[in-house]
Formats: structure tokens, C-alpha cells, sequence
């Protein structure tokens, strides 16, 4: 199959963000009376995870055992571009681990989780343990804030009744990321013009940019509101003199200022040395689970750049987003049983028209953090071997297996061919490559019967089993999760 010309959807305008100069009105001004939430509490120096590994223990099946003997600290990360399940797996190993947290990116993240009544929760920079009581739930200083939209999520959990106080810790280091972030983010898709990135206009590459060229603001600086101004007016300044659409009046400083001194007060008891905290949690035999967020061929050095995020959703961005030694890092876990991409880029085992529908329809693929229709494709086996590599995954969750379940035959693409017919021994950087791999794919039966009850591994059809060891086999990493369905309870452990 020649993917010589690949479909870059119009996503910009299908994008939040208007991409409008900033104003007074776009910044709307905190509740002037808040509820200020208990400082938030430490774990506790016995672990309530490891207790409830060790009745689990006790317990016969196949589920308390896989669960019970992951390692101290484990992660969930992406091994595509994405949209993989990442949040239900975490909801589902939350109840075992202490503390869940979250290393990089921002709300452009998007987490579809469902409590165990079957309520629907969409979460974006609150990491996925937080339905979990007995969980903390830590935002690193890999992430970056939109300090609105945190509250606004925060206000929207305490409303569903989840409540937060004393549950969530933000890196004193953590990046802040400015509705300007946003406004930036806009032009900068609009000056694109036909070469955009596809991004979420959620201001997370302009604020990465200001990280690292160090003129960036961070958490700790809303302690230091005496000079927080000055800082903020180089952000203003920089991006005025940069974009020509982007207007900077003299009040919007003022504005600005007044507006987060009043969140700094409300985000205070959330502020923590989250590097700290860590560490000693895991000298106290806490058990940490990590949250990535977006995918490893996202990821700013491994992924399909430049269209890619601007954070390391990798295995590297848990030491890098957490303050975390590699040392102490354990099971990694990846995860679908297709492919799916947001925005532009490149996507070799893409699939087109009716098929491309039938499979992005069956799989409701729709963007959690933007509503975007996902493109869809065939599981490509080049590419999770890449990011397997790159991570080493100790298993891997096949996510929506279900999905599949319609089709007659399954294609699953084993390796690319250049177009003068030359295999590829890996997975290329160059894009102009990649765009006109041809890929090879084997063919395999589909088992056309529903599966979204199952709970056993056994009880799946032959032909559903044979699709998941042949994956095993490719990839040389086990599968020790499936998902058959968006609840919690929709879970086979293999």
C-alpha cells in the first residue's frame, strides 16, 4: 500500500483558540471570595497500597496478581500518538499505588475515565488517580500550568462530588502557561498557514518556548509577587514584538498582575517541592504511579517531529518531569489495539474513506480536550517497536479490542519498504522518507462477535487471541492488559 500522499486534515480550525489579540475580556477575573482547601496532606509513612497489595495477594486471580507485582514506581505511557487509554489504566492500578503523578505536557492532554457508577469524567492536567480517595495525585515540574483552567477542573470535580482538598500537589518548579501562551499558540498555526503543527492551541509549545529560553514564569513565582510584574511584562513584550497580530496595551500588565494575585493565593496550599515529596515517598516504600501524557511518537526528540508535542511524553521525561533517578523506575507499561492520530503529521498505516469512518465511528475518536476527529489506521508494528525500544515496556494494553470486533479480516502493517523497495531496518527520522514508506501488512481473520462482556482471556474467540499473541510475537513484549470497553470493570488481565 503506497502512502506516497498522506491527508494532513484542516484541524486548525477545527482547534480551540480563536487566535484573537488579548484582551481584558479574554482574562476574566478570579471569584474575589474563594474556599481555600486544606494544605495538602503527605502520605502517610505505612502504605495503604502496599496493603492493599498485600490482602490482594491473599486473594486468588489473575487480576490481583499482575497488579500486585508491579514495582515500586511504575509508569503508563503512550506508544503511538496518543488517545490510547492511557487514564482508564491508570484509574483501573490507582486504588494500589500511593501517589499518581503526572511528569509532562499540559491540558492538552486529554483523559476519558468513568467512576464504578459508570459516570463519565474528562480530565486534562489532573492526574487520573483522583477518583481514588486514598490517592495523591502530584503534578510535576515537567508539566505547565494554566493556572484557570486548573481551577476550572478542580471546580468542575468538587461539583460531580470528587473532592480534591488535601488530594493534589503542584511542583513549585512547574512551568506557568498564560492565556498569551494561547493567543501565541493561535498565531503561530496562522503564520503556518498550509505547514501547521495541528496543535490544540492550548499555549503548550509557546510556554515550553518560554521555558527554555528562559524568560519563562513558574509556580514559585507567585510567592514573589513583587517582582512577578516584571517578569510577566518580558513575556508581553517578547510575544508583541514577535507576532504583529498580537496586541499589548498598557493595562493588560496591570490586569494580569491584580488577576493572579488573587490565584496565588487560592493555589498556595497546592504548592509543594514535589522533587522532595517524591523522594522521600519512595524511601518510605510509597508506591508511585506515573501518568504520561500524549505518546511517545509525540515526543519532542523520538517522535514525527516537528509535528510533535513540545514535552517528553518518553520514558525519559519521568526522571526529567518528576526529579525521579532512572534507578528506581520499574514496570512500564504501554498502550491499542489500532492506531490513532490528532492533527497533522505523518501516519503510514492510515486508512481512508469509509474503512477510516468505520473505525474512528466504532471507536468514538473524537479529541477529549478539543473534539477533534481522530485519524485512524491499522496497528503499526514499525513504529510500537520503535517506542518499545525506546522505553522499554516490561507489558503492553491493547486497548479496544472491542472496536474490532465487526471486521472480517485485520491488517496489522510488519514493516515499510522504500519506494525502491528497500526494508527498513527501523522506524526513520527523516519525514520526506516516511511520507512515501510503502507498507507491508499481514492479514489476519476477525472474529466478528461481540466481546465487551468477556473478563477472561480465554473466553475470547480464537481468532482474537490469535490477533493479541501475534502482536506478542512481533513486538517481543507481552500483553498483560486488553480492554474490551470504556468502563473500569471492562479489563481482561492475560
Amino acid at each position: 500500500m503506497s502512502l506516497s500522499t498522506l491527508n494532513y486534515p484542516a484541524a486548525a480550525a477545527a482547534a480551540g483558540g480563536s487566535g484573537k489579540p488579548l484582551s481584558p475580556a479574554a482574562c476574566p477575573a478570579a471569584p474575589r471570595s474563594v474556599r481555600l482547601p486544606p494544605k495538602p496532606r503527605l502520605p502517610a509513612p505505612v502504605s495503604a497500597a502496599a496493603a492493599a497489595a498485600a490482602t490482594a495477594s491473599a486473594r486468588a486471580g489473575p487480576a490481583e496478581d499482575r497488579v500486585s507485582a508491579l514495582s515500586q514506581v511504575a509508569g503508563v505511557l503512550g506508544s503511538q500518538w496518543g488517545d490510547e487509554g492511557k487514564g482508564k489504566l491508570v484509574d483501573v492500578l490507582a486504588p494500589r499505588f500511593d501517589i499518581v503523578a503526572r511528569c509532562q505536557g499540559g491540558a492538552n492532554a486529554g483523559h476519558t475515565i468513568y467512576n464504578s457508577e459508570g459516570k463519565k469524567f474528562a480530565l486534562h492536567l489532573v492526574p487520573s488517580g483522583i477518583l481514588h480517595e486514598g490517592t495523591l495525585c502530584v503534578v510535576g515540574n515537567g508539566a505547565v500550568i494554566h493556572v484557570p483552567g486548573f481551577f476550572e477542573e478542580i471546580d468542575g470535580l468538587e461539583s460531580n462530588g470528587v473532592s480534591c482538598d488535601g488530594r493534589i500537589l503542584v511542583s513549585d518548579r512547574a512551568h506557568l502557561l498564560f492565556d498569551l501562551h494561547q493567543v501565541v499558540d493561535g498565531l503561530r498555526e496562522a503564520e503556518l498557514e498550509n505547514s501547521f503543527i495541528g496543535t490544540t492551541k492550548r499555549g503548550i509549545g509557546p510556554c515550553y518556548s518560554s521555558k527554555v529560553t528562559r524568560n519563562g514564569l513558574r509556580v514559585c513565582d507567585l510567592r514573589n509577587m513583587d517582582t512577578f510584574g516584571d517578569k510577566l511584562d518580558v513575556l508581553f513584550k517578547d510575544a508583541a514584538s514577535r507576532f504583529q497580530g498580537f496586541e499589548y496595551r498598557k493595562n493588560m500588565l496591570k490586569q494580569e498582575v491584580e488577576r493572579y494575585k488573587r490565584f496565588a493565593e487560592r493555589l498556595e496550599p497546592f504548592i509543594a517541592d514535589t522533587v522532595h515529596v517524591l523522594n522521600e515517598s519512595i524511601q518510605q516504600k510509597k508506591k508511585i504511579l506515573v501518568e504520561g501524557g500524549q505518546a511517545t511518537m509525540l515526543d519532542i526528540d523520538f517522535g514525527t517531529y516537528p509535528f510533535v508535542t513540545s514535552s517528553s511524553p518518553s520514558a525519559g521525561g519521568i526522571c526529567t518531569g518528576l526529579g525521579i533517578a532512572p534507578r528506581v523506575i520499574g514496570d512500564l507499561i504501554g498502550v491499542k489495539a489500532y492506531t490513532s492520530r490528532v492533527g497533522s503529521g505523518p501516519f503510514p498505516t492510515e486508512l481512508f474513506g469509509e474503512e477510516g469512518d468505520r473505525l474512528r465511528k466504532a471507536g468514538m475518536e473524537f479529541g477529549t480536550t478539543t473534539g477533534r476527529p481522530r485519524r485512524c489506521g491499522w496497528l503499526d508494528i514499525v513504529a510500537l517497536k520503535y517506542c518499545c525500544q525506546i522505553n522499554g515496556f516490561s507489558s503492553l494494553n491493547l486497548t479496544k479490542l472491542d472496536v474490532l470486533s465487526d471486521l472480517p479480516e485485520i491488517k496489522v502493517g510488519v514493516s515499510y519498504n522504500t519506494t525502491d523497495g528497500q526494508k527498513l531496518q527501523s522506524f526513520p527520522g527523516d519525514l520526506d522518507t516516511l511520507e512515501q514508506v510503502q507498507v507491508n501488512y499481514e492479514v489476519l481473520p476477525g472474529w466478528q462477535s461481540d466481546i465487551s462482556s468477556v473478563r477472561s482471556y480465554n473466553e475470547l474467540p480464537q481468532a482474537a487471541r490469535l490477533y493479541v499473541e501475534r502482536i506478542e510475537e512481533l513486538v517481543g513484549v507481552p500483553v498483560h492488559y486488553i480492554g474490551v470497553g470504556p468502563g473500569r470493570d471492562a479489563l481482561i488481565y492475560k
